[in-house]
């Protein structure tokens, strides 16, 4: 379990905080948000870094291994760049929707959520911090394979620098829900067994093109975050995008990363204080 010090959360030395005569020493002033985000964040970035590794290459993997699948039925047009759009942001999903519940599970079984919850740090910096540091992790995969199934299935890379917009929204969106799942499942196996049934959902309903999906099942795709994220990158690969439209999908996913983050944090002040 990664130490965050107080003083690097706080903005000052610990041995500024001096006892009262006669009484108990003072608690450490509360730490301000933004500074108290990057230490939790460089500490999640230094844990999860001896794993890096193995987990890119799962991430990564698995999404190019669909896109090479779809490549025996799919042959171009709108399927293709609804498979090479959806595999990208499964990578996304994968990392921050999956292991993020794992993660948040796990430290809520462990009591791990007690170290927290005994610095002078917000809330929102720890749930901030962990969905960024496990976010970062998605960056390589999902370019490499945004740009190998570019080349698969023959679409243009001309707009693929989208990627920069779509991996921290479609990030914040997942990681806010795979958080808030690990927080709130009341133990660690649901909570591993509702982040995998999440990436499930963004595997099926994200890769999959959405002329091909029943009725009801499209309902459903419109309500998982990482849909938004599909939508804009596949717009990307037609000869004259449509901007606006793909800036108003970018748009949607940011609203529900606030959303979603927004629930994480609450859904960690609950499991902190229990």
């Amino acid at each position: 379990m990664s130490i965050v010090p107080v003083e690097a959360v706080s903005g000052r030395p610990a041995d500024t905080v001096e006892p009262v005569d006669g009484g108990p020493a003072p608690l450490a002033p509360r730490a301000r948000l933004l500074p108290s985000l990057a230490a939790v964040y460089r500490a999640q970035l230094s844990r999860a870094r001896v794993a890096r590794i193995p987990l890119l290459f799962v991430a990564t993997f698995q999404s190019v291994g669909i896109m090479v699948l779809m490549r025996g039925v799919v042959d171009g047009g709108d399927e293709a760049r609804a498979v090479v759009a959806g595999s990208s942001v499964l990578v996304v999903a994968f990392v921050a929707l999956n292991l993020l519940a794992q993660y948040f599970g796990q430290l809520r079984a462990s009591g791990g959520l007690d170290h927290y919850a005994t610095l002078p740090v917000p809330p929102a910096a720890v749930v901030l911090g962990a969905a960024g540091a496990y976010a970062s992790f998605t960056v390589p995969g999902t370019a490499v394979t945004a740009v190998t199934g570019s080349v698969l299935f023959d679409l243009p890379l001309t707009h693929l620098w989208v990627l920069v917009a779509v991996i921290p929204l479609s990030g914040a969106a997942l990681a806010g829900l795979g958080a808030a799942l690990g927080l709130l499942a009341p133990r660690q196996e649901l909570a591993t067994l509702l982040g995998q049934l999440g990436m499930s959902a963004a595997l099926l309903l994200g890769v999959l093109p959405a002329d091909r999906l029943p009725g009801p099942v499209v309902y459903a795709r419109d309500l998982l975050p990482s849909t938004y994220g599909v939508e804009a990158l596949a717009r990307t690969f037609d000869a004259h995008p449509d901007w606006a439209a793909v800036g108003l999908d970018l748009a949607v996913c940011a609203a529900v990363g606030v959303v979603s983050l927004a629930v994480a944090t609450w859904a960690y002040r609950r499991a902190a204080v229990r």
